[in-house]
């Protein structure tokens, strides 16, 4: 997530995520079905025998895998349309993650993200909530790698404004406000400037619904976002929105797990390594829009091994 959260916590720094403000479960260009409605069919997922053998007894007895995500940024986790279902690609993958543990499929569970992280290992198994994998956080609790997200432009399909992303400058972008790319493009203004060249005429909204309409419309030359959203908004623009060039400030994120348990750790890098190789983990994330977000690889708390 690219969102500034400012915790009043004493957690706050393991509270400061990296997405954008949410509620956009709504079509962002008037277009397709939202894929959350339906979310990404898991029940074909087999349990994995070496990988339920990794699961703590405890979870085993209670036979779910407990999970809890803040439900405001689509589309890794946001609410249905009834307003309260939680759905997105973080919550289908927290879904999978139980099939291949052999547990039965949880029921995700919503709470303000600064709340998240306290009550993991406590009432809560895992977290799976675009969570920026940083040494601050890996310090208090354990992450399994799974995304990489970055930033990426959005135009009109066909780029009907010339949008060059190498060279915003004097070009209308909108961008949500409080995220990453809100800073990033005034930064990138700035620059602009000390350049000579015109400004960047920056439109900023409260909604990343609210832009792409614009951008469809050619009224914006291009929007400026999560590499995920810009990927979620092309799916459901029915062809009005592509992406442009490449994605930028690219960096993990993580599932969250308790410090204090190193089993159900390994048991999750191990499901989500299986999910990885067996192709799942794309799929789910072409549901939304969002395959090339996948990893690889599945490691525990990659940034301190760095």
């Amino acid at each position: 997530m690219q969102k500034k959260f400012y915790a009043i916590a004493a957690a706050s720094v393991l509270a400061l995520s990296a997405c954008s403000t949410g509620g956009e479960g709504a079509s962002p260009a008037g277009g397709t079905t939202d894929p959350g409605e339906t979310g990404y069919d898991v029940s074909a997922i087999k349990k994995d025998d070496s990988v339920a053998a990794l699961v703590p007894e405890n979870v085993k007895k209670r036979d779910v895998l407990r999970s809890v995500s803040s439900a405001d940024y689509a589309p890794a986790e946001y609410f249905k349309v009834d307003g309260q279902t939680p759905t997105g690609y973080d919550i289908d993958i927290a879904n999978a993650l139980a099939k291949v543990m052999g547990l039965k499929e949880g029921t995700t569970k919503h709470t303000a993200f600064d709340a998240l992280i306290p009550q993991v290992g406590s009432k809560y198994d895992v977290s799976l909530s675009s969570f920026s994998i940083t040494p601050e956080r890996e310090s208090e609790v354990n992450m399994v790698s799974y995304v990489q997200v970055g930033s990426a432009f959005g135009t009109a399909k066909g780029n009907p404004n010339k949008f060059d992303p190498k060279n915003p400058c004097g070009k209308t972008i909108g961008v949500q406000k409080g995220t990453f790319q809100y800073d990033y493009i005034q930064d990138m203004s700035k620059k602009c400037l000390a350049e000579g060249k015109p400004k960047i005429q920056i439109k900023p909204h409260d909604l990343q619904t609210e832009i792409s309409p614009k951008v469809a419309g050619k009224q914006y030359d291009a929007t400026f976002a999560d590499s995920t959203v810009v990927g979620y908004t092309v799916k459901k623009s029915n062809g009005s929105i592509e992406q442009i060039g490449d994605v930028m400030e690219s960096a993990p994120q993580g599932i969250v797990i308790s410090k204090q348990d190193e089993a159900l750790t390994k048991a999750v890098q191990a499901g989500m390594q299986k999910l990885m190789d067996s192709g799942e983990l794309k799929k789910i994330l072409s549901h939304y829009g969002a395959q090339d977000a996948g990893l690889k690889k599945a490691e525990v708390n990659p940034s301190v091994k760095k």
